[in-house]
């Protein structure tokens, strides 16, 4: 919690959304988000936000003129959040624990940052089933996950931190990160996924998908790009984001699930 709150003090998560490849992300995960809220009317759908950080998706959802409730642990994520005074219900808490939140109030729930940071199943399940118990029976829970491969080959071997990662047990024989409650992230396998899912039961997969694709291997040559061919980028990565063979291979993939 410390370290976390340590962190994003001093990460321009503001601004994270706004660059180059986070407009990727956000642009690819906002269109199914709007897919997702298809079938409710904007002047009555409720979401929940959760793990809001400073408001990218909230804000922008409010715009669009739904009912937004948004979570954020960090305090200081939070301030600039409502710094903002858009018309957005606000709360400090931790997903896992939602208690001032009641049973099924939410037409399309959003858990886009706090499986990032939680460690081992146990901890993630928590949260998860808080996201399923504050959602309508029929609603729809978009879950944002960081993927292995991408760590793994980003800090590993484009880093040259494989002997460092190695020599303190940090990769399974197989190449699965090992995080502890040490570490601010935990990087998962779609298997891995797929058993949480499993094991939290309710919850029927609507589809899965990689929300930024190549994007974030690609940074430099996204910023080099002319307004024209980034454009053209970011229609090319919503037409692949669903293919099977590359929904692991992001940095970020969002499960999107509905409540049986």
């Amino acid at each position: 919690m410390a370290d976390l709150e340590k962190y994003y003090n001093k990460f321009h998560e503001e601004h994270r959304l706004t660059t180059r490849h986070g407009q990727v992300e956000f642009r690819t995960t906002m269109h199914f988000i709007e897919e997702a809220l298809k079938n409710f009317d904007a002047g009555t759908a409720k979401i929940a936000d959760l793990g809001a950080g400073t408001g990218r998706y909230s804000v922008e959802l409010c715009h669009r003129g739904y009912d937004v409730t948004a979570v954020e642990l960090v305090k200081h994520n939070l301030e600039v959040l409502r710094a903002k005074h858009e018309n957005i219900k606000t709360w400090q808490g931790d997903a896992r624990n939602l208690h001032f939140l009641d049973d099924e109030t939410f037409d399309v729930t959003l858990l886009f940052g706090p499986l990032y940071h939680l460690h081992g199943d146990e901890e993630k399940l928590k949260a998860l089933n808080e996201a399923k118990r504050i959602t309508k029976k029929g609603g729809i829970i978009l879950v944002a996950y960081v993927m292995n491969e991408y760590s793994v080959i980003s800090y590993c071997f484009k880093e040259h931190k494989w002997n460092e990662v190695a020599a303190k047990g940090g990769l399974s024989p197989d190449f699965h990160t090992i995080c502890d409650e040490s570490e601010l992230y935990d990087y998962v396998r779609l298997e891995d996924i797929n058993r949480l899912n499993a094991a939290a039961g309710g919850l029927k997969r609507i589809k899965i998908i990689s929300a930024d694709g190549p994007a974030d291997y690609m940074r430099r040559e996204l910023n080099e790009m002319s307004p024209e061919e980034f454009e053209a980028f970011c229609q090319f990565q919503l037409s692949i984001c669903e293919q099977p063979e590359l929904t692991g291979a992001g940095s970020h993939c969002v499960d999107i699930l509905q409540k049986n």
